[in-house]
Parts: C-alpha cells; sequence; structure tokens
C-alpha cells in the first residue's frame, strides 16, 4: 500500500480501481479495499479471472493497434491504478513517440500516475482526474496532448458499467467517438453476467453496500451496441478471454463475466 496517503483521499470507502488493484495481485490499496474485495471474491470467485484476463487483454489490442495499426495515439479512459504493461508501456515498445492520455477519478490513482506514468523521452503521456460523465473536459484536457484531427486509439476498459443508465453510457461513448476522426479505433471491454450472474449480482450488492461506486452488468449484445456504427475487427464481440489469445498447449481459455471488441471508425 502507498506510504503517501493525501488528505483528500477516503480510505473509509472501497474505491473500485483500488479493489481491482487488489484482484490483480497489486499492492496499491488501502485495508478496506482488501476487506471488501474479499467479500466480493467470496460471493463471486472468478472476479480475479476477469480482472486478470482484462488486463492482459487490454495490453493485446493495444500492442495490436500500435504494430497493426500504426496508432501513434492513445486516450485511455478509467485506467486505474498503474501496475505491470501499462498502455503507454506497451505502446512505446512498439513505437517509442506514441502519445498517451489517462484519464481517471480516483485521487490515489493521480498521486501514482504522476509519479509512474512518465513515458519515454520521445512519446509523451499525460493524466487526466476526470469523471467518464464529462466527455467534453476529457477531450478539451486530453488536445493538449493529442492531436485529434489524427486518430486514436480510445481505451474504455471496465469503466463504462459503472455509469449505470444505458441512455446515458452509450450516449457517453457516441460523444466521445463523434470526437475523433475516422480511422480511430475503440477497445472496450465491460463486465457480463452470462456465466455466473447471481454470484456478480451479490458481489455488486456487496460492494455497493460498503460504500462502492454503484456498477451495472450488461449482456453481451447491449456491450455489442456500443460499438455502433463502428467496423469491428475479428473475432468481434467475445468474452474478455477469448479475444485472440495467446497459444497455448491447452487450448482456448474459459469464458469469463467480461466481453469487449476492438473496433475501427469508418
Amino acid at each position: 500500500m502507498s506510504a503517501q496517503q493525501p488528505p483528500e483521499i477516503d480510505t473509509s470507502r472501497p474505491h473500485p480501481a483500488r479493489m481491482w488493484n487488489y484482484w490483480i495481485g497489486g499492492k496499491d490499496y488501502y485495508e478496506i479495499d482488501r476487506q471488501v474485495g474479499e467479500q466480493v471474491a467470496a460471493a463471486f470467485p472468478s472476479v480475479g479471472d476477469v480482472a486478470r484476463h482484462s488486463r492482459v487483454t487490454l495490453g493485446r489490442m493495444v500492442r495490436h493497434l500500435a504494430e497493426k495499426e500504426g496508432v501513434r495515439q492513445f486516450l485511455d479512459i478509467g485506467t486505474g491504478l498503474p501496475t505491470h504493461d501499462n498502455t503507454h508501456e506497451v505502446a512505446q515498445r512498439v513505437a517509442p513517440e506514441s502519445r498517451v492520455v489517462y484519464v481517471d477519478n480516483d485521487p490515489l490513482v493521480l498521486v501514482h500516475a504522476r509519479a509512474l506514468l512518465t513515458g519515454r523521452a520521445e512519446g509523451r503521456t499525460d493524466y487526466v482526474e476526470c469523471d467518464v460523465r464529462d466527455p467534453g473536459r476529457i477531450l478539451a484536457e486530453a488536445a493538449r496532448t493529442l492531436d485529434l484531427d489524427r486518430p486514436v486509439g480510445l481505451v474504455m476498459f471496465g469503466i463504462m458499467g459503472n455509469v449505470v443508465d444505458d441512455g446515458e453510457a452509450y450516449a457517453i461513448v457516441r460523444r466521445l467517438l463523434d470526437a475523433l476522426v475516422p480511422g480511430s479505433f475503440m477497445a472496450f471491454n465491460d463486465g457480463t453476467g452470462v456465466v455466473d450472474r447471481e454470484g456478480r449480482e451479490e458481489a455488486i450488492r456487496i460492494a455497493v453496500e460498503q460504500g462502492s461506486t454503484p456498477y451495472v452488468v450488461r449482456a453481451p449484445d447491449q456491450i455489442a451496441d456500443f460499438f455502433a456504427g463502428l467496423e469491428l475487427l475479428e473475432p468481434g464481440v467475445v468474452s474478455t478471454s477469448q479475444w485472440r489469445p495467446e497459444a497455448t498447449p491447452f487450448g482456448m481459455p474459459e469464458t469469463v463475466d467480461a466481453a469487449c471488441g476492438l473496433a475501427r471508425k469508418p
């Protein structure tokens, strides 16, 4: 856990970014995050698998965009706490000149972002402390680092479930996409309830009861609706564990309670 405890951080309530860090084996969380994270995992045992597969799939999508699509700018909204293979690290290993803007609303993420998300000299990283519900401000502040007249890779992993109203959630994503030029991409991932809906819903109830942010799971076809008007890359909208997984002797990974896709703006 971080030795710093800035006054604006409420350590009496769990935060999704810090619980996520706990589930993927990180160290940047507080005792309340561990306690509630364990209660959530007891109700929804596969939450750790969801978190880990989401992380590695994010890396695969960013690497694809940098290697195969020539994307050199990324807007990562809901970035969470820095860990291994952050978006700028993956992108800048391929293209050191890549620019990345991170967006999150947890003050602890801001503390770590300033210290760790420094990028390479050839490229640039920046951090915006903002809620996803304010896409206008996100775009205005991202434009200090990114050239929005050139293609951008929009990364939205595990964030839109925090916007529980469907209409508002779709409108936010549409506002962001409308500001990006053709040839931009969106990498999107969020929770479902197709494997263990009962466990997932109980986990959400526990987290919210303990003071965490409300969260809603959406069916895969609802997640597919976020890609309306875009050109989905193969294999389309699939379980997050099954988006172009690395080859192993054990075959395709099992389905997890999250769905994702990567698409191009025509």
